[in-house]
């Protein structure tokens, strides 16, 4: 598959359901209201839908209370019933919501995204401010949700190349009103997603071809050739001089790890010709 070449499911259009709006749109019923006001798209707005005794209307379609729903889970419509946010083929991948709106997401119980201190979305803001995209063509390495991508257009990003490998972590970005849609018109044409691992997939690339990048990889432990020399290289070959990369770390404990993560990738990126600093919860480099 080439560069740009993902064709995804049609995104998902109906009512996303977690436990408090469920609850809710049930207080409504109960309190026989006619009206009700919430979100039904994980915060990105407000909507109204109407109360039935036993189903609410929205948007002309009437839909069923749903039955007991679990915390930390994201239901969607799928035109019999509301269902889990989830898929499993060889790991479990999972939207889950945030008290921040955006959600993030999970793989095998794993936690993809900081969500501690602010919205995964507003994290995702302040990195992608560090290579300051407006007017650049720039490399997203690990697209995830597509946080950074979303980040990067908002910025105005002359163009975006993204990669992800997991296609299931793509579909849930179908059904993720936070992720971008590369096919909407305001995009202008300007995102381009690829389902491919970017370790072979950069290979492909042009010498000098990105003017930043973003390499958001999964922790060490899980795909360590994501932080290994040869990829350095390719990152520093396909980056023109003076280009910014941010590299997400995170913040291993030392103690418990034996390992400075953080500072480990500094000395591989300034190995491959970067000039490599600490930054937020990663690393910013220049290309010398």
């Amino acid at each position: 598959m080439q560069p740009g070449s993902f064709s995804a499911v049609p995104r998902h259009s109906g009512p996303l359901l977690v436990l408090d709006v469920a609850a809710s749109l049930l207080a409504a019923r109960d309190c026989r209201a006619s009206e009700w006001t919430g979100s039904l798209d994980l915060g990105r707005s407000l909507t109204m839908a109407s109360p039935g005794a036993d189903y609410w209307t929205w948007r002309g379609q009437q839909f069923p209370y749903p039955a007991r729903l679990k915390e930390r889970t994201i239901y969607c419509w799928d035109g019999d019933a509301f269902v889990a946010v989830s898929r499993f083929t060889g790991s479990l991948i999972k939207l889950v919501p945030t008290e921040w709106g955006a959600p993030t997401f999970e793989i095998d119980g794993i936690k993809m995204l900081p969500t501690a201190k602010e919205s995964p979305f507003e994290d995702a803001r302040r990195k992608v401010a560090l290579i300051e995209p407006r007017g650049k063509i720039v490399l997203d390495t690990c697209g995830g949700l597509g946080y950074f991508a979303a980040c990067c257009l908002e910025a105005g990003v002359a163009r975006l190349q993204s990669f992800e490998k997991n296609a299931d972590v793509l579909w849930l970005r179908t059904i993720n009103p936070w992720s971008p849609d590369a096919e909407a018109a305001q995009q202008g044409g300007r995102l381009h997603v690829a389902q491919a691992d970017v370790t072979t997939a950069i290979e492909a690339l042009a010498d000098a071809s990105f003017d930043a990048a973003l390499h958001d990889p999964p922790r060490f432990g899980i795909a360590g050739e994501l932080y290994a020399q040869v990829f350095y290289d390719q990152l520093a070959r396909v980056l023109r001089r003076g280009g910014r990369l941010f590299h997400y770390t995170g913040s291993p404990n030392k103690l418990t790890s034996g390992r400075d993560v953080p500072r480990e990738v500094s000395k591989r990126l300034e190995k491959a010709g970067f000039k490599a600093q600490l930054a937020l919860d990663g690393v910013l480099a220049t290309r010398r």
